[in-house]
């Protein structure tokens, strides 16, 4: 008589897999044998493994990742350029804790944003808060914020992100006024969280791609002197797997 108040008390408080446990245990009399602690701990156990993955899922969704990429689906062969062990190391998450930067390079179809979108994943399950943004895509939005009044707010929320990755960066020429935004973004962040850049355009051309050398000077002191780089290599990864592929051969 008493149960099913008490299930409804767990939904009430938000328990849910506290709940989905203990139904399993009231169904299944194997349970009986156990004390009442380690039944305990095994429904918070559920609990707490619940949440944990629950807040996976929201931080994977807030990053806004334009595709599904996991470490384990990532392609670590030589051919690539990439060492296995550094990658496997930049997976952990210790760079971002230690408020560094990650510049991956390499050529158009090369597989860049894939291999961030992984790192970010990773990123994400070390429990840091990862956002993923194109950056023309970024650079429209200072734009409207700064004629409706919100560019202050907009700082802000990037400034609190633990984990910035820019897509496509410097793919066009930047203005005056893109790069001023641009280095907003970096003094805030630099020292204090950390930047991932994902471009096919090398190191030594950024500073044609920007309109004003001091700009250019500053926004590059904030990025590559605390950057780990990985720079891969090979042909286009969508021609490798396009289903037209296996007609050219």
């Amino acid at each position: 008589m008493l149960t099913q108040p008490l299930l409804d008390q767990l939904s009430q408080l938000k328990l849910g897999g506290f709940r989905q446990a203990l139904e399993a245990q009231l169904h299944n009399p194997d349970y009986a044998a156990l004390s009442f602690e380690e039944r305990l701990g095994l429904l918070l156990d559920v609990e707490l493994t619940r949440r944990a993955n629950n807040l996976l899922q929201r931080r994977i969704r807030a990053a806004k990742f334009p595709l599904l990429a996991t470490m384990e689906d990532l392609d670590l062969s030589p051919r690539r350029g990439l060492k296995r062990a550094e990658v496997l190391q930049l997976a952990h998450g210790e760079w971002v804790g230690r408020h560094l930067n990650l510049l991956i390079l390499g050529p158009t179809g090369a597989g860049k944003s894939y291999l961030s979108a992984a790192l970010g994943r990773a990123a994400c399950q070390a429990n840091y808060a990862v956002l993923y943004v194109r950056t023309s895509r970024l650079l429209q939005g200072l734009e409207l914020a700064h004629a409706d009044g919100s560019y202050s707010q907009m700082l802000a929320k990037l400034a609190r992100t633990q984990l910035l990755i820019f897509d496509d960066w410097l793919r066009d020429p930047l203005s005056r006024s893109q790069s001023r935004d641009l280095l907003e973004i970096l003094d805030d962040r630099y020292g204090r969280s950390a930047t991932m850049v994902v471009t096919q355009v090398p190191v030594t051309d950024w500073h044609a791609r920007l309109p004003d050398p001091t700009l250019s000077d500053a926004i590059l002191d904030r990025l590559i002197h605390n950057a780990y780089r990985l720079e891969l290599q090979g042909e286009s990864m969508r021609k490798v797997h396009s289903p037209l592929s296996n007609d050219r051969n």
